[in-house]
């Protein structure tokens, strides 16, 4: 089994900026990712991802979001088990981020 890092939301402005080769896989619900998102990304709810694989590309790492980056937590180890290699949980989800990095992101 592939381990999960830790991506803080710092990392994750820099990976962006620098134009790191990454997957941004969001599983929240469609519900959420109206009220507030963070693009590109690719949109899988968490109760999706086990039938949805194929769609989350893996030649570069992933990085899991959600809301606090507790569901993004179980997805990653989902992944990581599934021997997707790179895989990282984005510490605190988009609530973070928002409150970190990007104050245009809407917060709920």
């Amino acid at each position: 089994m592939n381990a999960v890092g830790v991506l803080t939301p710092e990392q994750l402005r820099s990976w962006r900026d620098e134009g790191k080769p990454f997957a941004l896989l969001d599983v929240r619900t469609p519900a959420e990712c109206e009220i507030a998102a963070l693009l590109p990304a690719i949109q899988i709810p968490m109760n999706e991802i086990p039938s949805r694989l194929d769609e989350i590309p893996t030649a570069d790492p992933v990085v899991v979001m959600c809301h606090y980056g507790e569901r993004s937590a179980h997805v990653a180890a989902f992944l990581a088990a599934s021997n997707v290699s790179h895989v990282y949980n984005l510490e605190g989800g988009i609530d973070a981020y928002a409150g970190r990095i990007d104050p245009s992101i809407r917060r709920y």
